[in-house]
Order: C-alpha cells, then structure tokens, then sequence
C-alpha cells in the first residue's frame, strides 16, 4: 500500500460510517470536480493563448497572479501558487522573453528583485479577464441569487476544509 493508501485508509478510521447514498453522493462530487477541472485546464489554455499563442498555461497562470498581486517577490509568488521557486524561475524567463515581466529592485534589499507585470501584460490579462467575468456572470445570473449565494457558501465551506 503506498502512502495515499494508508493517508486515505486512516482518515477512513477518523470518519463516522457513511451510508452508500454518502459515498454515492461524494462519488458524484468528485465526478463533477473532474469534469470542473478539465473545463478549467482547457479555458486556461484559451486564456494563454488570448495573451500570446506560445504562452503556456502556467505562464498565463503565473502572469494573471502577479497582474493581481502587484510587484511580488518570486519566493512569496512560489509560495502563493503552491508550486517550486525553479518553476516560477523557469516561467519569469519566458514571460520576461516575451516583454510581459520585468524585474524591479527592492528598495529595502538591493539583493532581491520584484517581479512586475508589464504595462502590456496587465492590458492583456484585464481584458481576458474581464471577457472571462462576462461570461460566468450572464452564465450565474440565470440561476437566481439564492443558489449564487448557496454555491458561494459552499465553496467558501470546500475551501476552508482543503487548508
């Protein structure tokens, strides 16, 4: 058995028993976070592609989080997105290739730099976004504001458990 196995069967002990109509019903959120999910990856291959067709997703991902952010140090960038600071390295080359990124030093350590989003990289990933927002927004607006409300609950409630 390898470790998830013995994570998952030992969480398993910690759990009161659930009914199958439980295990149906969690089987079916999972069949749904895998159909999100793939929906996601392939919207965030459009959305790289919309701000230049060699970008990659975890480009795009990348540069979309630092236009949000403002100037942010690489490390708390790394650490903002759960990922290796080589993989932030590795994608910054390419978005400074691109003309999207330019390092800006830190005032307070001359050592270290910020990584800021280019006056064209922050148009870009605006009007991706806005489109993007357009769209979940006239999708939501059909559902009534009760289940809006009840979905943002319930992710609020998702994400405070996969802390």
């Amino acid at each position: 058995m390898d470790n998830t196995g013995r994570v998952a069967a030992a969480d398993a002990a910690t759990l009161p028993p659930a009914g199958a109509g439980t295990d149906a019903a969690i089987a079916e959120v999972e069949e749904q976070f895998t159909r999100l999910f793939n929906q996601v990856g392939t919207s965030m291959r459009e959305r790289a592609s919309r701000i230049h067709p060699d970008l990659q997703p975890v480009g795009y991902k990348l540069l979309s989080t630092i236009v949000r952010s403002g100037p942010i140090h690489a490390g708390a960038l790394a650490a903002m997105l759960y990922t290796d600071k080589s993989v932030i390295s590795r994608q910054v080359k390419i978005l400074e290739d691109m003309g999207f990124v330019e390092r800006k030093a830190d005032p307070a350590d001359r050592r270290a730099s910020f990584l800021a989003a280019t006056p064209e990289a922050i148009e870009r990933v605006n009007e991706v976004r806005a489109a993007d927002q357009a769209n979940l927004y006239r999708s939501l607006r059909r559902w009534g504001e009760d289940d809006v409300r009840r979905l943002a609950e319930l992710l609020e409630r998702l994400n405070e458990v996969a802390r």
